[in-house]
């Protein structure tokens, strides 16, 4: 189940492709979607994926909904990063350091690598206990989780970070390439290696997960001490924008995700910057002080008239407290501003949605197909599509929509019977029939997957 929360948050069946359903834990994951946030990833990532050689738009990037301190790359080419990551991160620069650390191990192939490493940990010590988290991500092994010692298993997870430990160094390398080839300071980097080395100084019950599976030793910190004496960029401060775009994530993250005491601790009604503004506006309504959070996002919107993330938020703001006719306005602000964010559309098409305006689900439709054509795996698209056509008493259309949110979400029962209802309606032949064809095979396949397990 999916709702959107300023953040759309959704406690989701994980890719198939990533993890494997052997176990429960790794099996499921509360992943959150922003636009603003994922365009600020987007931002500082892709002249590090430019560099390294990889195609950007090829990248997925995916937030992870925990307070823990965590990155990893699975599946192929999909970067996760924890919320608590991001939260902990003091500036651009050390954010950037870690997912310049993650693009090697894309770019480097270690993926598969890893793989080939646990099987043979596993062959020697049967490690079948190890809890989510990076390294196994990385193998798209999810029955492994993350290498945290169980028990006896030390002789097989001691091989596994042995080879491990040569990929971080190999990954460090190709970050600090990365860097350099984009002009940036690896100062960054260093000091993200700072508050790895705070946590080997605790028990292994206590660290972090990004400290147990991205193991740490003195040659690597060396390393990259030794390249920062040398590089020419070392003294280079981070752009500024970078800096507020992070400055304003972390603002958001807090607001959305912590108690309103948490936020006004972190930025109190003195604090006058925008960061804390924002924060405040989002935290207040996340409390229902509709008065005061509409007040701030109005000042921010007085500042920057052109930002479309404030005028998102007062959209949502507006919306999620039954006032849907003064929300489509700041929605419809939202999408003028930045026409090609999908998550804007979505947000725009469900407002239009549940106005009951028949001219205006029509414009729904097309803002939702639209969005699709640009991310065509996100299931709550899909959800309101399928709403929209059922108003629109084009029920062909609307079941194969919610064949595919199914497909998607991997409920593959639900799946053969809404794309067998939509080859029931729909012109056989035509588009939409075919691809609901399509969906019933896929998901039969899936169903046999699963039944085989």
């Amino acid at each position: 189940m999916s709702k959107r929360v300023g953040l759309l948050i959704s406690c989701a069946l994980f890719f198939g492709a990533i993890l494997s359903p052997a176990s429960a834990q790794a099996q499921r994951m509360s992943l959150i979607r922003d636009a603003e946030i994922e365009n600020t990833i987007r931002a500082y990532s892709t002249p590090l994926w430019q560099v390294a050689g990889l195609t950007p738009d090829s990248i997925s990037i995916h937030l992870v909904n925990d307070d823990s301190l965590n990155a990893f790359v699975a599946g192929g080419q999909k970067l996760f990063l924890h919320t608590g990551l991001i939260i902990r991160s003091e500036n651009a620069s050390q954010l950037i350091g870690v997912i310049a650390h993650e693009s090697g191990h894309i770019a480097g192939g270690h993926l598969s690598r890893t793989g080939d490493a646990i099987d043979t940990a596993m062959t020697s010590s049967t490690i079948i206990g190890l809890l989510l988290g990076g390294a196994a991500a990385l193998s798209g092994r999810g029955d492994l989780g993350a290498a945290v010692l169980q028990g006896s298993q030390q002789a097989g997870l001691r091989s596994f970070l042995s080879f491990s430990r040569g990929q971080e160094s190999a990954a460090d390398t190709a970050a600090m390439r990365y860097l350099e080839g984009t002009g940036q300071s690896a100062k960054g980097f260093a000091e993200f290696f700072d508050i790895l080395g705070e946590q080997e100084l605790l028990s292994v019950s206590q660290q972090q997960p990004y400290a147990q599976t991205h193991p740490l030793s003195r040659d690597r910190v060396e390393a990259v001490r030794a390249f920062i004496a040398k590089s020419a960029n070392s003294n280079k401060p981070s752009k500024p924008e970078f800096e507020i775009m992070h400055a304003r994530m972390k603002a958001k993250l807090i607001g959305f995700m912590k108690p309103l005491q948490t936020t006004l601790r972190a930025y109190p009604e003195t604090d006058l910057s925008l960061p804390a503004r924002y924060a405040r506006s989002i935290a207040y309504y996340r409390v229902a002080n509709l008065a005061k959070a509409t007040a701030l996002v109005d000042e921010l919107i007085a500042e920057a008239p052109n930002d479309p993330y404030f005028h998102e938020l007062k959209g949502q703001m507006l919306f999620e407290n039954g006032r849907g006719a003064e929300a489509l306005p700041a929605y419809e602000r939202a999408v003028a501003l930045a026409p090609d964010a999908p998550l804007l559309l979505v947000g725009l098409a469900h407002a239009q949605i549940e106005r009951g305006d028949p001219s205006l689900r029509m414009k729904a439709i097309d803002n939702l197909q639209f969005a699709l054509t640009r991310e065509p795996n996100e299931p709550s698209s899909w959800r309101h599509l399928a709403t929209a056509y059922g108003q629109n008493g084009q029920m062909g259309e609307s079941s194969h929509a919610l064949a595919e949110e199914a497909l998607l979400q991997r409920k593959y029962t639900d799946a053969i019977g809404l794309g067998r209802r939509a080859q029931g309606i729909l012109p056989k032949g035509s588009p939409k029939w075919l691809r609901a064809s399509d969906i019933v095979a896929l998901a039969e396949e899936g169903l046999k997957k699963q039944k085989n397990r």
